[in-house]
């Protein structure tokens, strides 16, 4: 009896994917797709952008850019809703339009299903420890609350903080960075 198993899937396998407006990311060679994010989604993704981008206008210290690809390895390749890297890791770091490395702090906006929570919560977060994020904030809209996660010294991200409406979402990674967490889903 014999047991056959899917093949790995790549980045190079990606490239073959079609342009339907879905967004495909390779994690571990197990492919994941996304459908295209909500109006709320993308309010959010755009007040945090902004409010990112303000601070960093006052302390340029990097960029705040939304959905660029991170190709970790051949089997690893994901499309974080935002991320912010310091200039010194971007010279490092990216090559062909993507980073080739973790961007300091990676951030996921929650879409809505079960199968999208997991893979943002666990899946994601796993493979961003692994690659060496410092910070993984999880925004979710339903809630209307954010997740900080922290590298440990054990090099994990563990679970620092939910930060509520009325909380101050602020990051020792972004000197100056502040704001109430209900200002993002307005």
């Amino acid at each position: 009896m014999s047991t056959t198993s899917e093949p790995r899937l790549t980045n190079a396998d990606l490239e073959a994917m079609p342009e339907d407006g879905n967004r495909y990311e390779v994690i571990d060679g197990e492919l994941y797709v996304s459908g295209a994010p909500s109006l709320i989604h993308q309010i959010v993704l755009l007040n945090l952008a902004m409010a990112i981008g303000i601070c960093l206008k006052e302390h340029p210290i990097g960029r705040v850019l939304p959905g660029v690809g991170v190709i970790f390895d051949d089997y690893d390749g994901v499309i974080p809703d935002l991320v912010f890297v310091t200039n010194e890791r971007m010279r490092k770091t990216v090559s062909g339009g993507r980073f080739h490395a973790a961007p300091e702090i990676v951030i996921e906006i929650l879409s809505p299903g079960k199968s999208n929570e997991r893979r943002d919560r666990h899946v994601k977060r796993s493979l961003y420890a692994s690659r060496g994020v410092a910070e993984y904030w999880i925004v979710d809209p339903e809630n209307r609350a954010a997740e900080l996660h922290r590298r440990a010294q054990s090099g994990e991200l563990v679970f620092d903080k939910t930060i509520l409406q009325s909380d101050e979402l602020t990051s020792e990674l972004l000197p100056g960075f502040g704001g109430r967490v209900d200002s993002l889903f307005i």
